[in-house]
This record gives structure tokens, C-alpha cells and sequence, in this order.
């Protein structure tokens, strides 16, 4: 008996007709928990590497931070005919003059000015216990002031508190040479990636397709150019602020006025909220020293907020990318809870470039479609 065999309807050719396909063998269960636990053990080890590489990772991002945020200096030098060589070398003689000065201007005064807190504070708080309004102030409080200025003079005479605050001279030692340390490095990168920064970012446009490389250039360039406007816009109102609480400060007889001058510089970085946080902290310094000093550094911090709100930040953020105050807040919360001061300062910039790849890229494609 002759066996049928299929054949194609349209040709009416057996062998066109392909053969069933059969099912691609899977892993048995041995093999699949092996490739699943070695998974799950390179990420482990990935992410031990990346938290023993933290403070380097952390370094990195702060140079890039600070790279893209003096790239408006430098254009702003070729906007006054200087050449993109001469404009590079500038920025990197200023950086080099101000690392000169912290070492051997800044960094001694601080310290002195640490020494200074340490003995002028409680002495301050004694003077301030022995006035006669002090007494019935403390009691209306029903001694909430005598137990924070007891607590604020415990606190700084205590020899466990700078004994914990640097494990003792020797850390604190330490820790001053780390930071030096640290400082130096990321100023080098910053040096190098400014230098490089025109010839690193057409490297990076240069991973895109060429049939989107323009689209993605043109965003990039829009991104990087109101980031670093933003950054280098908090840092210029940083500066005011904190010039203008040291001459406050001096002028009210504060003791340590550089220090807490140079702690403001910092704080003010983080917008919206690091204003009232300075203004909360020399209101208790200068009440301290003489509550009508408290009284006017107050009136006149508050004066200042107002007229950086209303007059400086209009001119200084003009053109770089608005945050709103909830994502300012929240960034600041998360920053600052996963890596301190400086994790809240490179939080608000990301959620900046955030918002701005949503106004300037996601929101007009949605607007498209």
C-alpha cells in the first residue's frame, strides 16, 4: 500500500512542507535555581562594590555637578572675546587661587573661630542667665529657654561631644585630612572635566543613532545649558547670603560670624528652605550674645528674604529652570537622609534636570501625539 505523503496546496511539491517544530528544551529546575542564585549573588557583590566605591561614586558626581555648573562661567568669558582656551584657563586659575585660599587663608580662621565658639558661647550664656529679664522669661516659659541654653552650653563644653564628632584630636585630624583629601580630588576632576567637556559630550552624542543624534543633541544641549544655569544660580544667591550674614553678624559682635558665615554659604544652597535655616540659626547665636542682637539680626534676615525673593532670585534664576517648592522639600528630605548635606545639595539639581527633561521633552511629545 503506497503511503500518502502532504504536499504543498500551491505548488503541489511534498518537500515544501516543513516538518513540525519542536519545543526548545528548557533548563530543568537544578540548572534554573543555579543561574538564578549566581544572579542574585553578582548583584550582591555589585552593589557591595558600589557601597565600598561610595565616597569615590559620590566625588565623581559632585564633580560633574560642579563642572556643568561652571560652564556658564566659561561661556560667559567668551561672551568678552576671550578664546575657548583662554576661557578654560581662567576658570582653572580660579580654582587653583581658591584652593590656595582655603588652605592658607580659610582653614586656619576656621579653626580659630572653633576655638572661639567653644569658650565665647558659654561664657555668652552665663552673661545672658545673670540679666534681670531672664528669670521671668524662663518662667512664662516654664523653662524651656534656661533648658535649651543649658543644653547648648553642655553640648559645646562636653569633651564627648568633640571626642564623638572626630573619635578625639587624632580624628578630627583625620577627618580634616580627608576632607582636604577629598576637596583635592574632586577639584582635579572638575579641572579635567571641564577641560574635556566639549570633546566628552560629542564622544556620549556620538552613542546615538544618526537618524536621532540631532533630536538628542539638541534636548542634551537645552538640558546641561538651564542645569547649569540653576547651579550656578544657587551658588551666586549662596554667596550673597552669606556675605550678608557675616557683616551682620560682625556688626552685631557675634562671635564666630566667619564660621557661621561659611556654614550659611552652604545651607543656602538648598532653596527655599536653607534661608530659614540660617536665619533660625543666627537668631539663636545672636540672642545668645545679646537678645537685642537676636532682635535686629532677626528683623534684618527676615528684610533679606524678601528681597531675595523678590529682587535677586528673579534676576539670578531668570532663565534657568523653576522647582517647585513640594519637589525642593522632598528632594532635600531624601538627599539629605541618604548622604547628609552634600546628598541634599545634588538631590534638588536631579530633580531640577528632572522636571526640565519633563516640561522640555515629555510634555511637547505628549502634546504631539
Amino acid at each position: 500500500m503506497r503511503r500518502h505523503h502532504p504536499q504543498d496546496p500551491a505548488t503541489g511539491d511534498p518537500a515544501a512542507v516543513a516538518a513540525p517544530e519542536t519545543p526548545p528544551s528548557r533548563p530543568g529546575p537544578f540548572l534554573w535555581g543555579y543561574i538564578v542564585t549566581l544572579g542574585a549573588v553578582g548583584a550582591v557583590i555589585t552593589g557591595l562594590a558600589l557601597y565600598g566605591l561610595r565616597s569615590i561614586i559620590f566625588s565623581i558626581f559632585l564633580a560633574l555637578f560642579a563642572t556643568v555648573a561652571l560652564d556658564p562661567l566659561v561661556r560667559w568669558f567668551e561672551r568678552r572675546h576671550f578664546t575657548r582656551a583662554w576661557a578654560l584657563v581662567t576658570v582653572i586659575l580660579l580654582i587653583v587661587a581658591f584652593l590656595v585660599a582655603i588652605i592658607w587663608v580659610i582653614l586656619p580662621f576656621i579653626i580659630t573661630q572653633i576655638q572661639q565658639l567653644a569658650v565665647s558661647i558659654p561664657a555668652e550664656i552665663q552673661n545672658l542667665r545673670a540679666q534681670g529679664w531672664f528669670d521671668p522669661t524662663n518662667e512664662a516659659s516654664n523653662g524651656v529657654v534656661g533648658t535649651v541654653l543649658n543644653w547648648i552650653a553642655s553640648e559645646i563644653t562636653d569633651p564627648k561631644v568633640w571626642a564623638a564628632v572626630g573619635s578625639g584630636a587624632v580624628g578630627i585630624g583625620l577627618s580634616i585630612i580627608d576632607g582636604i583629601t577629598s576637596g583635592f580630588f574632586i577639584a582635579i576632576l572638575t579641572i579635567y572635566f571641564i577641560g574635556t567637556y566639549d570633546a566628552t559630550k560629542q564622544a556620549a552624542y556620538r552613542l546615538i543613532s544618526a537618524s536621532k543624534r540631532p533630536t538628542f543633541t539638541s534636548y542634551a544641549e537645552r538640558i546641561l545649558r538651564n542645569f547649569g544655569k540653576y547651579l550656578s544660580g544657587m551658588v551666586i544667591l549662596a554667596f550673597f547670603n552669606a556675605v550678608f550674614s557675616t557683616i551682620l553678624l560682625l556688626l552685631a559682635g557675634v562671635p564666630g560670624a566667619f564660621l557661621i558665615g561659611i556654614v550659611a554659604f552652604f545651607i543656602t544652597l538648598i532653596p527655599l528652605i536653607g534661608t530659614v535655616l540660617t536665619t533660625i540659626g543666627m537668631t539663636i547665636f545672636a540672642f545668645i550674645h545679646s537678645p537685642v542682637s537676636g532682635l535686629v539680626v532677626l528683623v534684618l534676615m527676615l528684610i533679606y528674604m524678601q528681597v531675595e525673593a523678590y529682587v535677586l532670585t528673579p534676576k539670578v534664576m531668570s532663565k534657568a529652570v523653576q522647582i517647585p517648592g513640594s519637589v525642593v522639600l522632598i528632594s532635600a528630605l531624601a538627599g539629605g537622609t541618604l548622604f547628609g548635606l552634600p546628598g541634599a545639595l545634588v538631590a534638588i539639581p536631579i530633580s531640577a534636570g528632572v522636571i526640565l527633561i519633563i516640561t522640555d521633552v515629555v510634555m511637547p511629545r505628549k502634546e504631539r501625539s
